[in-house]
């Protein structure tokens, strides 16, 4: 890769993108990397994100969507993680609550499952995989996770999906408290995007 080299992301979620975009600015001193949605991507075939793990959806969303169009392709599957629940709501967190269903809803559904939980069964994971494909070809798949609780109310008016009620303990705020610039420095996808961008090479001329 070389700086400037433009990178679509594999996904209509403009808050993903705003995120990869801010890291994709700060994570690299030298090189820049340009991040765009995939043109059209709510006209192309779907992939059907049905795997076991947020790595297999990751790389199988990646291939499939580089097949479809030209150039380095990104995709990421990322979610929350509860032990005391099993793993869920795990890499069905955006369906959690059935489909279609908001972030509020899918919250709910949470704090009710989590309501009898205390101490460290409220313990969760963030985790993220992230992959890079072009042309139907892998060519980087990394994983990375941040560590918290869940709490039984929500706090903070930022962030989206699960962040009003992850407590992140390092920073003593939930995820949607957090600024810009500490959710980028701590985040699962921002850890996860810093150690994508480690392997990638850029040519000096």
């Amino acid at each position: 890769m070389r700086a400037g080299d433009r990178i679509f992301f594999a996904s209509s979620n403009p808050g993903k993108l705003g995120e990869f975009r801010a890291l994709a600015r700060t994570a690299v001193a030298a090189p820049r990397v340009e991040m765009q949605l995939l043109p059209k991507f709510d006209a192309l075939p779907s992939f059907e994100e049905n795997a076991p793990t947020f790595a297999e959806n990751a790389l199988g969303k990646a291939l499939h969507y580089s097949r479809l169009h030209d150039g380095l392709v990104i995709a990421d599957d990322s979610g929350l993680v509860v032990p005391a629940l099993g793993g869920a709501p795990g890499v069905h967190s955006a369906r959690y609550a059935g489909p279609g269903a908001t972030s509020e809803e899918r919250i709910k559904k949470l704090l009710a499952e989590m309501e009898a939980k205390n101490g460290a069964e409220r313990a969760a994971s963030f985790v993220c995989a992230i992959a890079l494909a072009e042309g139907g070809r892998a060519l980087a798949i990394v994983t990375d996770r941040v560590d918290g609780e869940i709490l039984r109310t929500r706090r903070g008016a930022g962030g989206f999906g699960y962040d009003p009620v992850f407590y992140f303990p390092a920073l003593k705020k939930t995820f949607a408290e957090l600024s810009g610039e500490e959710k980028n420095m701590h985040s699962h996808r921002g850890k996860a995007f810093r150690r994508l961008l480690a392997t990638l090479s850029f040519p000096t001329s």
